[in-house]
């Protein structure tokens, strides 16, 4: 490969990378002649080529992230928290891609304590003042920021498209900005919900670029609100602190300590000698050949070819082959989608979906809040390759009669209703006055159950599992930003074809999923549990709870003015005023002004390091530590709860409606998003307090809880069929003081507070698979100590031991675990030879089981309650799921019927052997039931 005489650098970003191989092959996947996946690496090592290839780079390194916390995670604790899981086989390449970049004398930079976007950016930074052309190679819109004259970003294509370069104009007009540094601000204002950044409350990113227009900066923003109003006004400044701590969360630091220099990044060819033994373990022919010529080829151990890249030997080696799948579109597939206008042509469709055995059907919107958004139109499939669009009237008024026509469809019972996230389109069609009667067919649900940890969007399963790739909705509308148009701006015959195909590749999806559904035993978990809620989480969602926004006020001013003392009692304390929110800062006063600690442990970076397991040690003997933690969790519950609950309350309900999710989790349990209803506190007093403003509707209603009691100790006990536990459980021995009694072998009567203490971490710490290690550090004993303990807790309960170890073999031999009702979770390293992640596995083979059949049993108490009430004809209504915990509005006439129906629906979920106990409690608010 020729040189340009320029110096032409590109940084790659790696782990995005490695997730885009992962993807692009999830339907056939790249698996060796010995079981490994590797498709994340080829599309690396792909992508690799293709740009060394085509760019010709004169420079060139490879940078990943780190498993270490960053800065940013000690700054906010939250950050990237909400992420999913990343896939275990991505997980498994990453070591296995060091070592490729290594053997293609390719510079790898890591730097622990810091992201590869700061890696980058400071290579970046140094290259541009050498005279580089430098391409950050990476999906990544926060890069934008560090765009200049002579640092582009570079994104790779899709298929067979050209990578998108994006210079300083390309990025102004993406973001409609005037400087690219003024994205940062963006960021800041209008957060990231990738990485968790939350942002000012109400400030999305075309508000926060008007915002720019017009003061320019975040500072001059917040020095400046006196001429903003309202909610805007009182958000910009309750937020300010948040905005600049989210603006430096985004920040792209450039002055990392990296060991790396330009020289070391020439780009060299690489020597073939390291290179191919590691193209033949991982059987990549292709790119071998590719790469060194057309003679490589793959030799077995008996000395012959190895057929194929996947191990199988079949045509569809072929197809895997290719470097990128080129999919079916609109274009290229011959289909029949109709635009339906005439009251003649409604007519007839209502009459032939009233006739059907299942349609398919799919609603464009105003937007994605189900209660409040409008209908641009509905789109219907029968049969693969043709589907209906019926374009909505213009308003509510003129859309209730054309909703009207479609009432005897949609609530004909014993027609299935296929759908893609039916919850939401139910959920519409729900706010504007039409049920929709089962049974139903979620192909997003269908998906879950059958691939728990891998994305279900539509689109991604339309490439996946039908080799189609759907128009996306930015063709019709733009990417986001002060630009992107709404549907109701689109031509209607351009709607008509999106809306059509939305519903016809969902069909084909149903087709596709159905007979997956059977291979994985997974019918009873998706028919009996996940279509069955759907409908109960739409009208948990509608209800929403009744939250005493004037009291949380109130409470606000109380921790604002307990923040402001603490602030003033550290400033004492410390003898001097700082930051107390910069963990950098705060290193710097307590161990080198104030000298507390003569060795303070140091992060990577170099930064002392400050956080809450430090704090904590430290504060038995220091009064600053103790005041920090004071501080830290006064501000936390303030911003995080306090100020921001009042802002979800719906101005038409005066309550809050959170979203469930039913596809977010591995192990089945339903997840509250927007806000999160599932996080509120309840060990602390002051975290309590916060539980006190979620109220009753009305005086004629209390609050209700009902609480599974130990359920995951319970279904460990079924599991196990220990003989022991099952005892304690049935005799309703309290699980804990007779666990302390065994392990300590005393008479219950003497057990103490302390030893309950440890038995409780010990019988919740097993379920989760717990080491020797990890009790010591829970109940700061030492290791021979919990160690002990652990081994005496098996002897008093060896069937626990036994479950444990057969769970173990089971996922080893099945590659996978189950719960009760069969809900399914793969686990491809149960086999690794990586300690760390093979041990990983074998703690969510252990925890699955439980952890899932406790989820299966409280979603069936849900859709049990949920019919019970409505037969009865009841005023009382199920409001929220909480992990093993629901909350109700009771009517205070219903109360024993309420009561009766909750209990017996919660009890008999499942069949268990072991009993099952709820505990119901009742009152004024939400800490009063609880």
């Amino acid at each position: 490969m020729t040189k340009k005489e320029h110096k032409k650098l590109f940084l790659l970003d790696g782990m995005p990378l490695l997730y885009r191989g992962h993807f692009i092959f999830m339907r056939n996947p790249r698996i060796t002649s010995k079981g490994l996946n590797t498709s994340a690496l080829y599309g690396f090592v792909n992508s690799l080529t293709q740009i060394i290839a085509s760019e010709q780079p004169t420079h060139i390194a490879v940078v990943f992230d780190t498993k270490e916390p960053t800065f940013r995670h000690e700054m906010f604790p939250k950050y990237k928290a909400e992420r999913e899981a990343m896939p275990e086989d991505i997980a498994k390449a990453i070591p296995q891609s060091h070592d490729l970049t290594r053997a293609f004398d390719i510079a790898l930079v890591t730097c622990p304590g810091f992201e590869a976007d700061d890696v980058i950016g400071t290579l970046a930074t140094q290259a541009e003042k050498e005279g580089f052309e430098t391409y950050m190679v990476t999906p990544d819109k926060d890069f934008g920021q560090l765009v200049s004259e002579h640092t582009f970003l570079y994104k790779p294509g899709k298929a067979n498209d050209p990578p998108e370069i994006m210079g300083i104009k390309e990025i102004t007009e993406r973001w409609g900005i005037e400087r690219v540094e003024q994205l940062i601000d963006v960021l800041g204002l209008a957060g990231d919900s990738v990485d968790n950044i939350p942002g000012v409350p109400g400030i999305g990113e075309k508000t926060a670029v008007k915002l720019l227009k017009e003061f320019d900066n975040m500072e001059n923003l917040l020095a400046n609100t006196a001429s903003l109003k309202g909610k805007q006004k009182e958000n910009l400044e309750t937020f300010a602190d948040q905005a600049r701590l989210c603006r430096e969360l985004a920040t792209i630091v450039r002055d990392v300590k990296v060991d790396v220099t330009m020289d070391s990044m020439v780009y060299r060819e690489p020597d073939p000698a390291k290179l191919e033994p590691i193209f033949r373990e991982l059987e990549f022919e292709s790119l071998g050949k590719k790469v060194f010529g057309g003679t490589f080829k793959l030799v077995g151990e008996k000395g012959s070819a190895v057929q194929g890249e996947l191990g199988i030997g079949d045509a569809e080696a072929a197809v895997a082959e290719a470097p990128e799948i080129n999919f079916k579109t609109m274009d290229d597939t011959d289909h029949a989608y109709h635009l339906v206008q005439s009251d003649k042509e409604r007519k007839a469709l209502v009459k032939r979906l009233e006739g059907a055995a299942s349609f398919c059907f799919d609603l464009e919107t105003t937007g994605l809040d189900a209660r409040t958004t409008d209908i641009v139109g509905l789109a219907f499939a029968f049969t693969p390759h043709e589907a209906y669009y019926v374009p909505a009237e213009g308003d509510r008024k003129k859309n209730a009669a054309l909703l009207e026509a479609f009432r005897s469809a949609f609530e004909k019972e014993g027609v299935e209703k296929i759908g893609h996230n039916l919850k939401f389109d139910i959920g519409v069609l729900q706010s504007h006055g039409l049920a929709v009667a089962g049974p139903l067919f979620d192909t997003m649900l269908a998906h879950y159950v059958i691939e728990p940890e891998q994305r279900h969007g539509m689109d991604q399963l339309a490439r996946t599992y039908l080799a189609y790739s759907p128009v996306p909705i930015t063709e019709l509308i733009g990417e986001r930003g002060k630009d992107q148009l709404s549907l109701t701006d689109i031509a209607v015959e351009k709607v008509a074809d999106y809306a059509a195909e939305d519903a016809d590749v969902t069909l084909r999806l149903r087709t596709a999923l159905e007979p997956l559904l059977k291979e994985n035993d997974a019918v009873r978990a998706f028919k009996e549990n996940e279509n069955p809620l759907i409908q109960v989480l739409v009208d948990m969602e509608a209800e929403g709870i009744r939250l005493d926004s004037e009291a949380l006020r109130e409470y606000s001013i109380v921790l604002g003015s307990e923040i402001e003392t603490l602030e003033a009692t550290i400033y004492k304390v410390a003898g001097t005023t700082f930051n107390i929110a910069s963990p950098k800062q705060l290193g710097e006063i307590m161990f080198d002004y104030m000298k507390i600690e003569a060795k303070a442990k140091k992060t990577r970076t170099g930064q002392y390091q400050t956080n809450e397991e430090v704090l904590t040690r430290l504060a038995v003997d220091h009064e600053i530590a103790e005041r920090v933690l004071e501080y830290r969790s006064r501000v936390k519950l303030k911003s995080t709860y306090v100020d921001a609950l009042p802002l979800s309350v719906s101005p038409e309900t005066g309550r809050i409606h959170t979203n469930y999710s039913q596809a977010a989790t591995a192990t089945g349990r339903i997840q509250s998003q927007h806000p999160n209803l599932q996080n509120i506190p309840i060990r602390t007093e002051r975290g309590r307090e916060i539980r006190k403003a979620f109220v009753p509707r009305d005086k004629e209603f209390l609050l209700m809880s009902a609480d599974y009691s130990q359920i995951e100790l319970r279904v460990m006990a079924e599991l196990s069929g220990d003989k022991a536990m099952l005892a304690t459980f049935r005799e309703g021995v309290d699980i804990h003081a007779a666990t302390a009694a065994r392990v300590n072998g005393v008479p219950a009567a003497d057990v103490t507070d302390e030893m309950r203490r440890q038995a409780k971490m010990v019988n919740f710490g097993i379920i989760y698979g717990i080491s020797a290690f990890g009790l010591a550090q829970r109940l700061r004993i030492s290791r021979n100590d919990a160690a002990e303990i652990i081994s005496e807790y098996f002897k008093q309960y060896p069937d626990v031991k036994r479950y444990m170890d057969d769970t173990i073999a089971f996922a080893r031999e099945h590659g996978h675990v189950r719960t009760l009702m069969g809900r399914r979770r793969v686990l491809p390293d149960i086999d690794s030879r990586n300690a760390t992640v093979r041990q990983s596995a074998e703690r969510n083979a252990i925890n699955t089981p439980i952890q899932g059949t406790a989820a299966d049993m409280i979603k069936v108490a849900m859709i049990k309650i949920h019919a019970a009430f409505a037969k009865a004809g009841l005023k009382s209504r199920m409001l929220l799921q909480v992990h093993d915990e629901l909350v109700f509005d009771l009517h205070r006439k219903e109360k024993s019927t309420v009561q009766d129906i909750v209990e017996e629906c919660m009890m008999t979920a499942l069949d268990l052997k072991v009993p099952v106990v709820v505990d119901t409690g009742i009152g004024e608010n939400w800490l009063e039931a609880h």
